[in-house]
């Protein structure tokens, strides 16, 4: 009995395709979430304070308050 050609035929068509998808989800892995953001930084917390204020999740009063008590 003969085996299969593994490398010729429709696998010849299958394995760029297969790299490529690979690659392709690397970079979009390994891309920085929004702006110029290193993946491997983290937040201060002065972004996080600036964000919850920009959510409207703190008011005025108190992100000036947290921003002093930070700097």
């Amino acid at each position: 009995m003969h085996m299969p050609e593994l490398y010729g035929g429709w696998w010849m068509f299958i394995w760029p395709i297969i790299l490529i998808g690979i690659i392709v989800l690397l970079f979009y892995w390994l891309k920085p979430q929004g702006g110029n953001q290193s993946p491997f930084r983290q937040e201060s917390a002065l972004d996080i304070l600036k964000k919850r204020y920009a959510r409207g999740e703190i008011t005025k009063e108190e992100f000036e308050r947290m921003k002093r008590d930070l700097l």
